[in-house]
């Protein structure tokens, strides 16, 4: 069967998933969970063979790193499903209930967004959010995972199907996809997937987007700032920007850019030259900064996305100078500024255009789980529906509803009646 046929027939259950009981979903959270301790040998015998094939094809250390599923990052799968299931159903929130009329009343009330295929890269953690995500939001999922991760994608869809299918839930809400000729037959089921969501490269991203009817959520890079203003706080800066670009460099969220005021430059560009290469990071920077601390020199236009041990650093004049380069050269992800002064910061916060804006903290706090959603499938650059992490809150839509006793609306268009809007 095609990937569009099951994609059909998964349409066609979708609203079975969309009327399951929270605790139904729970109990199928909570025995995801269990299964994936259980079975964490075969899960890692699994990853070990990613592994020693991603080594064989010289995949970049960096992405190595994301490959990798260890117990920790199992046990923070686990710990995000438990977090998860402790939030508040997102389904059948009621948020209006008007009266339009007498014996007329509307009502906006949460429900899934349907189908949502997700293409993600290759981190077997993903999948564990997502699944996750999708099951507690009542959506009915498309996975599409990367191809250095097979292996460890494929146990891991096997014990979270078995589990949700031992639960209760539809056997047809969550299907694995895993060969990449059938992206572009994904890509064209249009009529039956009601959103896509794409993590990977610039390049990937972007061709999702230019190849598809379908609605796409996410994000096509990741160049993220801080900006050290002129006020800052000298035990502050170094270890922002250090865990900024080092706790996880092939992250969206790892910072890419360092803007530094020019009254502090003198002072403060060689302690962080020493900083940054003391944690083997490559400093590029523009011609002043090169003269004043070395290293490779770089024009304005090469400002980009590294995912590796790389930063590029640039002298600004002024906080308006920085939000200036930061909403022409960025990709609206996430920034931060270091300052004690709090008008700086908040006319910073104000005026750069990024879905995540910070003081004082790492940019790598742009996460789901971070921000208490549970986990994330995805991050969001754009500004419509959702924006930044996407937990819950993103993967659901409304509907109104509408209650009456045998109105018409040629009553009110004659004006034989008249509306009498009040908020319930």
């Amino acid at each position: 069967m095609t990937i569009r046929e099951k994609a059909a027939m998964m349409k066609l259950d979708s609203s079975k998933m969309a009327s399951t009981d929270i605790a139904v979903r729970n109990a199928a959270l909570e025995k995801i969970a269990e299964s994936l301790l259980a079975g964490k040998e075969r899960i890692f015998e699994a990853n070990a063979k990613d592994m020693e094939r991603a080594q064989a094809d010289n995949i970049l250390p960096a992405v190595i790193k994301r490959l990798k599923f260890s117990e920790a990052k199992l046990s923070d799968a686990i710990a995000g499903i438990h977090n998860l299931i402790a939030l508040p159903d997102p389904l059948f929130r009621i948020q209006l209930k008007r009266q339009l009329d007498e014996g007329l009343t509307l009502v906006r009330e949460t429900c899934p967004i349907g189908v949502i295929g997700v293409i993600f890269e290759a981190r077997p953690d993903a999948l564990v959010q997502i699944s996750s995500l999708c099951i507690k939001s009542g959506n009915c999922a498309i996975l599409k995972g990367g191809r250095e991760t097979t292996y460890t994608n494929r146990i891991l869809f096997q014990i979270i199907h078995d589990s949700i299918i031992d639960a209760g839930l539809p056997a047809d809400c969550m299907l694995q996809a895993e060969q990449h000729s059938e992206i572009d037959e994904l890509l064209s089921c249009h009529e039956t997937v009601d959103l896509l969501i794409p993590r990977g490269s610039n390049s990937f991203v972007q061709y999702i987007m230019n190849h598809t009817k379908i609605p796409v959520m996410g994000h096509a890079d990741g160049i993220c700032h801080i900006y050290v203003d002129r006020d800052y706080d000298p035990n502050k800066a170094i270890p922002i920007i250090i865990d900024a670009k080092t706790q996880y460099t092939a992250a969206c969220n790892a910072v890419e850019t360092l803007l530094i005021h020019r009254d502090i430059a003198g002072k403060f560009l060689p302690v962080l030259a020493k900083a940054l290469k003391g944690n083997g990071i490559t400093l590029r920077g523009t011609k002043e900064v090169t003269d004043l601390i070395g290293g490779e020199t770089i024009g304005e236009q090469e400002f980009k996305e590294y995912l590796d041990l790389i930063v590029s650093v640039k002298i600004v004049d002024t906080v308006n100078d920085a939000i200036a380069h930061i909403n022409k050269y960025g990709s609206h992800h996430t920034d931060s500024i270091i300052t004690e002064n709090a008008e700086t910061a908040e006319l910073f916060m104000q005026m750069v255009d990024s879905a995540g804006v910070y003081q004082n903290c790492s940019t790598r706090f742009a996460d789901g789980f971070r921000y208490g959603f549970g986990a994330e499938v995805g991050i969001s650059t754009g500004k419509i529906h959702a924006r930044g992490p996407v937990g819950l809150e993103g993967l659901v839509t409304y509907k109104y509803k509408l209650f009456g006793c045998g109105q018409i609306v040629d009553d009110y268009a004659t004006g034989k009646k008249e509306f009498h809007f009040k908020d319930l």
